[in-house]
């Protein structure tokens, strides 16, 4: 545990309240928190994180969501919000332009409806042009929406200035709109179609769709749970805002946005600012970030599929932040299934980023995952369709799951932060790790001890400005055609001590792991290039095949190591035959030699004649 988590965890403790179905699912504590800059205004999807750098990059990336939840502020949300008596409902009736109220604690002045009471309000009927208002100082409010439609022409269509908690509950079967003025004046206070300035849940079966005309669509000044429901809002700026928390427990919840989809901005309480889904089905379109927390993104149920920015297709803007999941501190995806396609990173924290469960898809103009920190896969699935760089942190490891990269730069990069070099060297000399020229050099490391990792990359496939090792897991990187790049690129140590490896590219910038690797290994560089779709074996002198590879891509360089492969002892490189079996990345279960033609003979632990041995020039840091 980092020192920051530990400090705040002494600090506060843990908190045991209920958060309904949400505390079924772990997210009944609420999520390790940090600081950054944030706006309740329009236009502030492009604020750089104030927690970024040193301090968030330097948390723990191994915390599940139950530790990082549980360092933050607790939900305000119970079960029974959702629960109410009609028979002790005050009944609203909308008219047009007027409404009537058959009970006490509301008053009716024109087309505004004040609630000043606490207690469970029926809402039905149409208000053309006028406004419910909520003035319960210290008091829960259940607002009942039942068959209501509320557009106000000069602010929020619900506005709660001042409550202990407000419920919106939408009753069962029942259509609800609301639709706010086309503008707000810059210092105002309520500018959403929904505003709360009280902790707010939005719940029941029904549906309500949200029109934010000149601002947010739903948003709070504490916190905002969505526990059920099917909500649809369009918002000229951000779609769902939560300042202290917002969290999404169940419900269907689609989210057109002109700036963030969905948001919490706390910048200022290290407990806040936090964003955690743990069920329902959440879509979100956003010219800015699909989901941005201020400190922390927890995600461990439920189904999320992000469009962020122009999508994958685009490079990212200077000028608007376009992620998909963006986090200031820490992004733990331990459950339910994530979609993201962003023209800027896919994933995204100024600290860590921990795959620990949930199953993610992602495409990206710029980096698949990125963490200025800590980048951990522990299990679950990762699946980089297409992006610049497919995976980029100072700390990276794969201990488990399954990671697949496609990317047109590095699969893999461990980098960022601060450089200890931007020079490069030399190679590494003979089997060593070493070198690289024009890049990053520094305290980064990249570690795969289990799990399946397959890289496509036109680039660098693992590319390390630090250090490399593996311990175990099974590694296969398709790697480039390009002389510039290397399958594998490593600055300092790159050690081999367990697991499987194959890699395969072009053999210009030919990198092997170090003559100090406890695993043999082999390099083999051959006389030309082989083309796609061509069928490789690794046999050993007994003529057994060791391996079966077939090639995505043009290769002349391939690099093996798995517990077979020993040390001092030669191995013969064939092509042809057959492959058969289950295929990783085009590393096949088994394959048959049949009329296959040997193209190289090495022996293990050497270096190929002319390469580079273990660390050449590096490519892009």
């Amino acid at each position: 545990m980092s020192t920051r988590t530990r400090i705040r965890t002494t600090a506060r403790g843990f908190r045991t309240k209920a958060v309904g179905a949400l505390a079924s699912a772990v997210l009944a504590a609420a999520a390790l928190a940090g600081c950054s800059s944030g706006s309740d205004t329009a236009g502030d999807s492009a604020t750089p994180s104030a927690s970024s750098g040193s301090t968030a990059a330097a948390v723990d990336g191994g915390q599940g969501a139950a530790a990082v939840l549980a360092a933050n502020k607790e939900s305000h949300a119970e079960a029974s919000d959702g629960d109410w008596d009609e028979s002790a409902a005050v009944g609203i009736e909308l008219d047009g332009d007027s409404a009537s109220a058959d009970g006490d604690g509301v008053t009716v002045d024109g087309s505004t409806v004040t609630i000043t009471a606490g207690g469970t309000y029926r809402v039905s009927g149409t208000l053309t042009d006028g406004q419910i208002v909520v003035n319960a100082p210290d008091k829960k409010v259940q607002l009942v929406l039942d068959g209501a439609s509320v557009a106000h022409s000069s602010g929020a269509a619900i506005e709660v200035t001042a409550a202990d908690e407000a419920v919106v509950v939408l009753a069962d079967g029942s259509e609800n709109t609301l639709s706010d003025a086309d503008s707000y004046a810059d210092d105002a206070e309520a500018n959403a179609a929904l505003y709360s300035a009280a902790d707010l849940t939005v719940t029941g079966g029904g549906q309500l769709t949200v029109h934010g005309n000149g601002n947010d669509g739903i948003a709070s000044t504490d916190g905002l749970v969505i526990s059920s429901g099917t909500i649809v809002v369009d918002a000229a700026d951000d779609g769902i805002r939560g300042k202290d928390y917002l969290i999404v427990e169940g419900g269907r919840v689609t989210v057109t946005a002109g700036g963030d989809g969905l948001k919490a901005d706390n910048s200022e309480d290290t407990d806040s600012g936090y964003v955690a889904l743990g069920g329902g089905t959440v879509k979100v379109t956003a010219k800015g970030d699909g989901v941005d927390a201020a400190t922390d993104l927890v995600v461990t149920g439920g189904t999320l599929t992000v469009d962020s920015g122009d999508g994958s297709g685009t490079q990212p803007s200077d000028d608007t932040s376009t992620k998909g999941l963006k986090a200031g501190v820490i992004n733990v995806l331990e459950g339910g299934t994530v979609y993201v396609d962003s023209s800027d990173d896919a994933v995204h924290s100024d600290g860590a980023v921990h795959i620990s469960g949930a199953k993610v898809t992602a495409a990206s103009g710029d980096d698949g995952v990125h963490a200025e920190g800590d980048l951990i896969v522990d299990k679950g699935s990762l699946k980089i369709t297409s992006a610049v760089e497919g995976v980029e942190g100072a700390d990276i490891a794969v201990n488990g799951g399954t990671v697949e990269i496609h990317s047109s730069d590095d699969g893999i990069n461990a980098a960022g932060g601060t450089s200890t070099s931007e020079d490069g060297g030399g190679g590494g000399g003979f089997g060593g790790g070493g070198g690289g020229g024009g890049s990053e050099v520094g305290d980064f490391k990249l570690t795969v001890t289990g799990g399946t990792l397959v890289v496509n990359a036109d680039g660098d496939g693992l590319d390390s400005n630090g250090t490399a090792e593996i311990t175990g897991g099974t590694v296969v990187v398709n790697g480039p055609e390009q002389a510039g790049n290397g399958a594998l690129d490593v600055n300092g140590s790159f050690t081999v001590s367990g697991g499987t490896l194959l890699a395969a590219g072009s053999a210009g910038m030919a990198v092997a792991p170090g003559t100090e690797s406890e695993q043999g290994w082999l390099s083999a560089t051959l006389d030309s290039a082989v083309d796609a779709g061509t069928t490789l074996h690794v046999v050993d002198s007994d003529g057994k095949v060791l391996a079966t590879f077939v090639t995505s891509r043009s290769v002349q360089n391939v690099v093996y190591s798995s517990s077979a492969v020993k040390s001092g002892e030669e191995y013969r490189i064939y092509s042809g035959g057959s492959a058969s079996g289950t295929s990783t990345g085009g590393l096949t279960t088994t394959g048959e030699l049949g009329s296959a033609e040997e193209i190289a003979t090495v022996t293990a632990g050497e270096a190929p004649e002319g390469g580079f041995g273990g660390g050449g020039p590096g490519g892009r840091g």
